[in-house]
């Protein structure tokens, strides 16, 4: 794919870091014109003058949204960050409903990965429901299933280096970590050049253990870091006794439910078949923040 498409390109949550980095990368391609839709756009200002509209729109806010998809071809929809599962799927509605409105011809949308009822992730039923609505939208789209991002295991690691010890209650599971920034990438590639219908993987070059992770850790930070496995409960009520919101607790041991039953054990090629690049590995990408991982954790 070398050629880039027909604008304007439409990105939503541009202020947002995700959004930010593709509207920059959609910049430094030529491509244009963008326009960027945020809830804040004054967020967005630095952007005049480099063939960005910057234009305020809320997913959550129907009637805002026709007028902030306007003229625009080609559109990001980037998953809001709502955790309690039917939110999501109900800003998303709006969305898609405003692109059939306005005529949108592709949509391009970050899902993520393993988007299925029986997942233990309160909202990937909503991502389900999303890419269906898509579907059945009658526009071309690339459905984006962005797995964990590795920046995640940042908070995580630096903890786990300060105790001397990797807790996770994701067993023996594997994920397919990528970093936002290849997810940046992916959305930016997919919005400039992507055609037809289809739904891809974007995923770091291989699926990684926690056993695994606790080995980077530990040769980042020059002392043995044991990864020990927990139930899901234990490490709900551990979070809660740290000053977790029990809501929160639940959500984030969610994700390691979700490893430990495989929803997230998937590393596939089509990041680079998109981008041309494959994305960044685990163990570069925590190297490459050796400084973040030593710091001692602030609290809380």
């Amino acid at each position: 794919m070398s050629n880039i498409q027909n604008g304007p390109f439409i990105v939503t949550g541009a202020s947002g870091q995700l959004g930010r980095q593709v509207v920059d990368l959609l910049v430094q391609a030529g491509a244009g014109p963008v326009i960027a839709i945020s809830r804040t756009p004054d967020k967005l200002a630095d952007l005049a003058g480099k063939r960005v509209e910057a234009r305020e729109g809320d997913f959550n806010d129907p009637a805002s949204l026709e007028a902030a998809f306007a003229g625009g071809k080609r559109l990001l929809i980037i998953s809001t960050d709502d955790l309690e599962p039917g939110k999501r799927l109900a800003a998303h509605s709006n969305a898609i409903a405003a692109a059939k409105t306005v005529g949108i011809d592709h949509i391009v949308y970050t899902s993520f990965a393993g988007p299925v009822a029986e997942s233990p992730i309160g909202f990937a039923q909503d991502h389900e429901g999303t890419e269906k609505l898509i579907t059945e939208s009658g526009a071309d789209h690339t459905i984006l299933r962005n797995n964990m991002y590795t920046d995640f295991l940042l908070m995580g690691g630096q903890q786990s280096v300060a105790m001397g010890t990797h807790f996770s209650a994701a067993a023996d599971g594997k994920t397919g970590y990528v970093t936002r920034a290849d997810c940046a990438r992916a959305a930016a590639a997919a919005l400039m050049k992507a055609t037809g219908r289809e739904t891809l993987d974007i995923t770091g070059p291989e699926t990684v253990s926690q056993a695994e992770v606790a080995a980077i850790l530990s040769e980042i930070a020059g002392k043995e870091i044991p990864y020990v496995a927990l139930p899901a409960e234990d490490l709900v009520q551990a979070m809660i006794a740290n000053g977790l919101p029990e809501f929160m607790a639940r959500v984030f041991a969610s994700f390691d439910e979700a490893i430990a039953q495989g929803y997230l054990d998937v590393a596939s090629g089509d990041l680079e078949s998109l981008t041309g690049k494959p994305g960044q590995s685990v163990a570069d990408f925590l190297a490459a923040n050796r400084a973040a991982l030593l710091q001692a954790p602030q609290e809380q």
